[in-house]
């Protein structure tokens, strides 16, 4: 997910290595604040947060480019990461044992972080699923393009099947919409202790699901992006991007209107057709983080032209791509805020907040992240998580160069 052994930044300030892409720190930056969106609304628990047209623009607008988009767009990302993590092991003398060891080292302390912050924070937790794919798949880094490839295509088509059958088997045709997030156990538990016991229950359940039915696709799929350097290099990818960005976001939106429209209670469907619809919906993810990633190395590509470094781009890009080396401090950062503004132990406004007001919320997290993610930079200094995480991996007792590059 983060940078977890991220490079320094340039002692000018630059933040990004002279002759390096700024695309998959800026990816990196703005898919925190659509995780940001995403975690925040989640916290919602009151019977309606749709209650006035802002709420209702926002919901459309979020549920068609950023629900169930941000999850894809993180997990390309990360297997992106992974290849770059082996390029720089072999590119140091390492054998492919090197890289398996340091790839499932990783992965357990991944899996470890995700289960601490799963169990005290958020049980949407996608650390555990990004760290048992390390320790499970390490080995799909180093797999053929087109078995890369056909383990994207035939997990999703296996997810996606297995999506509408549950949902038509779990439906219930005379059952009325609860509305908000209720239904999940750990967020109306007024006792801290009560819904950390929830949460572990919730984390154990949601980590393989996710791991199996929504990132692996896109982990495999962004390996084979890996390979061919697109993020990395994409002058040379230019058509490329600019047909995985129209097409992408083109199919998030299509896919994602009807729920859109259920959701900001423009359009009322029966339960069937709802459930049907957010299938199709989160089906659309796996596009729509594609072309969201594609679109966003487009945008870093003009700055680049000039031979310029990440610094030189502007200080908002150079501040979003600050938090992209630094997304685990920023993803764990944002849970706290969350989990002390929306939880009931907390200040308890996940039961009164509306939708817009709760996006709100979220993307003033985001700004406070960018604007502690640049002063981190100019000083030179990686986030915190990155920081254990990388003291955590190098001190496995692997006599292998330590990966200067960031791991999604």
């Amino acid at each position: 997910m983060a940078s977890h052994g991220h490079g320094r930044a340039t002692p000018s300030g630059g933040g990004t290595p002279a002759g390096r892409s700024p695309a998959p720190d800026l990816s990196r930056g703005f898919m925190l604040l659509f995780i940001a969106l995403v975690n925040a609304q989640f916290f919602l628990t009151g019977p309606d947060p749709v209650r006035s047209l802002a709420d209702q623009i926002v919901t459309f607008v979020q549920s068609t480019l950023v629900n169930g988009r941000a999850i894809p767009l993180f997990a390309l990302l990360f297997g992106y990461g992974a290849v770059m993590i082996t390029r720089r092991v072999r590119a140091a003398g390492g054998g492919w044992i090197h890289v398996r060891l340091l790839l499932r080292r990783r992965g357990w302390v991944l899996l470890a972080l995700g289960f601490a912050h799963g169990a005290l924070l958020l049980p949407v937790d996608i650390l555990g699923a990004y760290g048992l794919a390390l320790v499970l798949f390490a080995g799909l880094v180093r797999a053929r393009d087109a078995t890369l490839l056909w383990t994207a295509g035939v997990v999703a088509l296996v997810s996606t099947v297995l999506a509408l059958v549950l949902t038509v088997m779990m439906t219930d045709p005379g059952a009325e919409g609860e509305g908000g997030s209720a239904a999940v156990p750990s967020l109306v538990e007024t006792s801290f202790s009560a819904a950390t016991v929830e949460r572990f229950h919730e984390w154990v359940l949601y980590t393989p699901v996710t791991l199996l039915l929504v990132a692996m696709p896109m982990i495999a799929l962004g390996m084979w992006v890996g390979h061919r350097r697109i993020l990395e290099e994409p002058e040379a990818h230019r058509r490329t991007l600019r047909s995985a960005a129209v097409w992408g976001l083109g199919a998030a939106v299509v896919t994602g209107l009807p729920d859109a429209l259920v959701g900001a209670e423009v359009l009322t469907v029966g339960p069937y057709a709802e459930g049907v619809s957010a299938v199709v919906h989160d089906v659309g993810g796996w596009p729509g983080g594609i072309g969201w990633a594609a679109l966003i190395t487009l945008l870093a590509i003009r700055p680049e032209r000039s031979g310029s470094a990440a610094g030189a781009h502007g200080p908002v890009v150079s501040a979003v791509a600050a938090v992209g080396e630094r997304s685990l401090s920023c993803y764990l950062a944002q849970s706290v805020v969350f989990t002390l503004v929306f939880a009931p132990y907390g200040a308890g406004l996940g039961a009164s907040l509306g939708a817009a007001a709760t996006a709100a919320v979220a993307v003033v997290t985001w700004v406070g992240c960018a604007i502690g993610s640049e002063a981190l930079r100019r000083a030179d200094r990686r986030g915190p998580a990155e920081v254990l995480v990388r003291r955590l991996v190098r001190g496995a007792d692997i006599r292998v160069p330590a990966p200067g590059g960031p791991t999604p």
